[in-house]
């Protein structure tokens, strides 16, 4: 298992220099001239040049990716062309926020969502299933960025139950965290009724049946955790989507977090921060299917890596 883990953290390298490489073209290729933007629209040519030359951007962009990479490799991703603050300070100051909106949601979502799936799985082809994947159907095809207005008018403007922008208190959490993770407790809860229904027509269950062994106990301890594989892998995906994906609930609800940043810095062609945070999304996926795949070998012993 050590020597899997090791091969696999070695093989990040490779693909955060292809990640790297990709994005710094394809931030470069935006239109707009991050120089002019920081200028100011009154500037004139002189200002702009002077800018632009203060930013690094007259020079050639391979000399530019160089600068770039190598500063990163010792753990400086340069400054902010909008703020001029260090790039991991402004990251820092939005991961936290991002973090804890990303955990409260998954938490709802997991949990909802694998009890919809498990009650239609059991009741199957009953009113609770039908119930509950019509719940699911509806969490999937509902957009995000509507569902949160629709939060905001009812749990905001018209009951006053709840706040609908800022971070400050755990009621902050609340309207984001259900808007945000809606999608995932659907499809979780579809993910989890197919695997369920495929393991309770395996021959292991019904020979438990056959000895008298309770349904609660059928349930919870011989199907779920043999159906728990490929509803752990559609966990860590969707993890790691609610992570990096979070940019239309953050910018419904003015979230201070990394999807508002990243708005923002596209807005102003900020390069070192759409850089940056591209490649931290890009760490956080490969590491989050890293830990699913060990997952695996946790739920089944008969998964061994070498």
């Amino acid at each position: 298992m050590l020597n899997y883990v090791l091969k696999r953290l070695l093989g990040l390298i490779p693909t955060l220099l292809i990640v790297a490489v990709l994005v710094f073209l394809f931030v470069h290729l935006l239109p707009g001239d991050p120089a002019r933007l920081a200028a100011g629209p009154e500037a004139d040519e002189a200002t702009v040049q002077l800018v632009r030359q203060d930013l690094g951007l007259d020079k050639p962009m391979h000399v530019q990716f160089v600068t770039y990479f190598s500063n990163a490799l010792r753990g400086d991703f340069g400054k902010s062309l909008r703020s001029k603050r260090p790039v991991s300070q402004e990251i820092a100051e939005r991961f936290l926020p991002t973090l804890w909106l990303t955990l409260a949601s998954m938490g709802w979502s997991v949990v909802f969502g694998m009890g919809i799936g498990i009650v239609s799985a059991v009741w199957r082809n009953r009113w609770p299933d039908r119930v509950g994947m019509t719940l699911a159907v509806s969490g999937i095809s509902f957009p995000a960025f509507a569902l949160g207005m629709l939060f905001m008018q009812v749990f905001s403007v018209w009951l006053g139950w709840l706040p609908s922008m800022g971070a400050d208190s755990w009621k902050h959490y609340i309207l984001p965290s259900l808007t945000l993770g809606a999608a995932v407790a659907a499809v979780m809860a579809r993910f989890t009724r197919a695997s369920f229904v495929e393991i309770m027509q395996e021959d292991f269950v019904r020979t438990a049946r056959a000895k008298g062994v309770s349904e609660p106990v059928v349930v919870l301890k011989h199907c779920l955790r043999n159906a728990m594989i490929p509803v752990v892998t559609m966990m860590g995906l969707q993890f790691g989507f609610l992570l990096g994906g979070s940019i239309v609930v953050e910018v419904v609800y003015n979230w201070p977090g990394m999807g508002r940043l990243l708005i923002d810095a596209v807005d102003m062609r900020d390069y070192p921060i759409i850089q940056t945070e591209v490649l931290l999304f890009s760490l956080e996926f490969i590491l989050i299917n890293l830990i699913v795949d060990v997952l695996y070998a946790v739920i089944n012993p008969t998964i061994h890596y070498k």
